[in-house]
């Protein structure tokens, strides 16, 4: 069975460098296009089932990417963005040193991150990340599924990615951070993982 996490569309707080994290961005007019695009040249694969974070800007992606197919997008909250508290909506410059911090080690030392007030920490992320794949994705293999697509955010598929390539925080953004729109395909067959390819976009 195949499986493509797909990063959501590009927002207006991604442009301006903000942390999102559950707050609820829609799509700007470059998200849209790069959606569109994604799904038009993504036309002649099949899925089998689409899913989505009930956050806006990853379940229009989904919708746009699924345009004109007679596919429902079936949403779940377990893969929300990792909330980030009361740094959301924040952009470097007017974070006080301390929240700074937090916010490089978060991108460049994770196995030290610690987040900030009302914060979600990694583990924790990892494991709801773990539940959805362990409950909602893997007995999909058995019912002969060929094709699945999950569309999310850039931190949570992250943590996806660590159940997958079963790793620990330290190794958290393995791979790269995704772009908006960029696809990783990976293989899931008889109880096992493979990655195919991390670094796909179709725009």
């Amino acid at each position: 069975m195949e499986i493509y996490l797909v990063r959501h569309g590009e927002t207006v707080w991604n442009k301006e460098k903000r942390l999102q994290g559950t707050s609820d961005i829609e799509l700007n007019e470059e998200g849209r296009r790069l959606a569109k695009e994604t799904g038009k040249n993504l036309w002649k694969v099949r899925f089998d089932v689409v899913y989505a974070s009930t956050l806006k800007r990853a379940y229009e992606t989904a919708e746009w990417i699924m345009a004109g197919r007679p596919i429902t997008v079936v949403q779940d909250k377990r893969i929300r963005e990792i909330g980030f508290g009361v740094l959301e909506g924040k952009i470097m410059e007017q974070m006080t040193e301390k929240e700074r911090k937090l916010v490089n080690q978060f991108f460049e030392e994770p196995g030290l991150y610690v987040p900030a007030e009302g914060g979600e920490r990694l583990e924790d992320a990892g494991k709801r990340a773990a539940g959805f794949m362990q409950d909602e994705i893997e007995p999909l293999e058995k019912k002969g599924l060929e094709r699945i697509m999950i569309v999310a955010h850039g931190a949570i598929n992250k943590a996806i990615m660590m159940y997958v390539k079963q790793h620990g925080k330290e190794q958290f953004w393995s791979g790269g951070f995704q772009k908006n729109c960029n696809v990783i395909i990976i293989e899931y067959k008889d109880g096992h993982y493979q990655v195919i390819s991390e670094e796909n976009v179709f725009y």
